[in-house]
């Protein structure tokens, strides 16, 4: 089942189409990948299904009902514009946004305890928002966004700001919450991140939806036939088959042509007495697969 089902959704601000049409699905205990560059309609759409505005045309259903006033209490919504009052202290903050997600006094002290423990910051409580760094925020953030234990968690941009140490946090805390059963939505324009957190995306362009799948299919689906060898040596002399071939060094990348095999290359080489030391197919990049979707479209 689907924990989240967007039914061609329109969103009109004045003159400007933001989403055009969009529909696509999140299976239920996914990570899923909501990507575009900035100004493409993610924000849009993250903002008609956190309810926070209305679609013009179309529906959404959040775990197969149709969203309403009580939809904000089942997710977790952290937007790319960090939404915390920075004289409040800490500890009342959050306590103050677990009691608007509908937990009571007692669950948000107990809940609170466990995440500020967890991340080694009980010593914040009495801080106020304003004396911390903003990676530091961006921890307090995420706890008010997960405190609640909603069923799709919607993360927009989560890593910006954050050093390595503190993004791999992240990270690993958003792997474990999905291993438990959330469903997660990141929305991003930094395409790399996706490649290393998300099993299926959509790729949203000028407010409509331009590519949609599991993300090693996609890959598989734009490949070029090109291959990486790491050598031993370089490659000296002519090579009986003619590839198209660009030498680094000792790294080789070679595309096949019609009718020719990698396996002839690589007996080739061996015959020519030099050392494969890796060899692999080199897939697009999800920004390569991007730009090479949009340009196609606009020609």
């Amino acid at each position: 089942m689907d924990i989240l089902s967007i039914q061609n959704v329109v969103k009109r601000y004045h003159n400007h189409v933001a989403v055009d049409d969009v529909s696509f699905d999140i299976p239920k205990g996914k990570i899923f990948g909501l990507l575009g560059p900035n100004g493409a309609g993610k924000t849009s759409i993250i903002r008609i299904i956190t309810t926070i505005t209305r679609a013009d045309a179309g529906k959404v259903l959040l775990d197969g009902e149709q969203i309403s006033s009580r939809t904000p209490e089942l997710i977790g919504y952290m937007p790319e514009e960090r939404g915390l009052y920075k004289k409040m202290k800490v500890g009342e903050h959050l306590k103050y946004l677990g009691r608007l997600k509908g937990l009571s006094i007692k669950e948000c002290d107990t809940k609170m305890e466990y995440w500020m423990e967890k991340f080694e910051i009980k010593d914040w409580y009495k801080k106020k928002i304003e004396e911390l760094s903003k990676g530091m925020q961006q921890k307090i953030q995420f706890i008010a966004t997960v405190l609640h234990e909603p069923k799709l968690l919607i993360l927009d941009e989560p890593f910006s700001g954050l050093d390595p140490v503190n993004t791999n946090l992240i990270k690993d805390e958003i792997h474990r919450l999905n291993q438990q059963g959330t469903s997660v939505i990141l929305s991003t324009h930094r395409m790399e991140q996706v490649e290393q957190v998300c099993e299926r995306i959509v790729l949203i362009n000028k407010g409509k939806k331009i590519l949609e799948g599991q993300v090693s299919e996609i890959k598989n689906e734009h490949k070029d036939n090109i291959f990486r060898l790491t050598l031993d040596h370089e490659v000296s002399g002519d090579l009986k088959y003619k590839y198209n071939i660009i030498e680094e060094k000792s790294n080789l990348y070679f595309s096949l042509q019609d009718g020719q095999s990698s396996n002839d290359l690589l007996q080739e080489l061996i015959k020519k007495g030099i050392g494969i030391k890796s060899f692999e197919e080199k897939l697009p990049s999800l920004n390569e697969i991007f730009i090479k979707v949009v340009q196609n479209k606009n020609q």
